[in-house]
């Protein structure tokens, strides 16, 4: 079961802050509702795949919804656009202060993964599979995170456009 599917369609508000700069407070506040100590992602995710929602969950999951749809109201601001101008802002304080440290820690990112990854692949580095397999999706991860700063994601777009026609739909009912 994909248990961020089921949220998004439950409440795309709250779903939308679990992947931006609040997620914090939302994991917080999801695992309140859902009663889950020292509440994690993990944890919220294994609620839904145990099966483990009951009828008073999913009433409160919906109060939820609709709190943080009244603070997106209050404090004028969306989720779903925090996430985006958090990317945007590093990107426009590159350009206002032409530092050349976003460019050299990417070039870094990229040459010192690319390095670590053709060692481990060509055996200059001797380490043990499961660590080389941990290592080289790590580093794949961080320099994917490189290319969408300097790039975006398509993705990521298709995530913001699908949470904004749910969110949408939500408020014309």
């Amino acid at each position: 079961m994909d248990w961020m599917g089921t949220l998004k369609k439950l409440a795309p508000t709250v779903a939308t802050a679990l992947g931006g700069p609040l997620a914090g407070a939302a994991v917080t506040a999801l695992g309140s509702v859902l009663g889950v100590s020292q509440p994690t992602q993990d944890k919220i995710a294994q609620v839904f795949q145990d099966g483990q929602l009951t009828p008073d969950h999913l009433a409160e999951i919906r109060k939820l919804e609709l709190q943080y749809q009244n603070d997106e109201k209050e404090r004028g601001f969306r989720y779903v656009e925090l996430q985006y101008k958090d990317v945007d802002s590093a990107r426009n304080l590159a350009v206002q202060t032409k530092s050349s440290t976003p460019t050299i820690l990417s070039y870094g990112i990229l040459l010192g993964g690319g390095f670590m990854i053709a060692s481990v692949m060509q055996g200059w580095a001797k380490v043990d599979s499961v660590l080389a397999g941990t290592l080289i999706g790590y580093v794949v991860s961080e320099m994917k995170q490189v290319l969408q700063y300097w790039f975006g994601s398509s993705v990521g777009s298709k995530d913001k456009d699908d949470t904004l026609a749910a969110a949408v739909a939500g408020a014309g009912k």
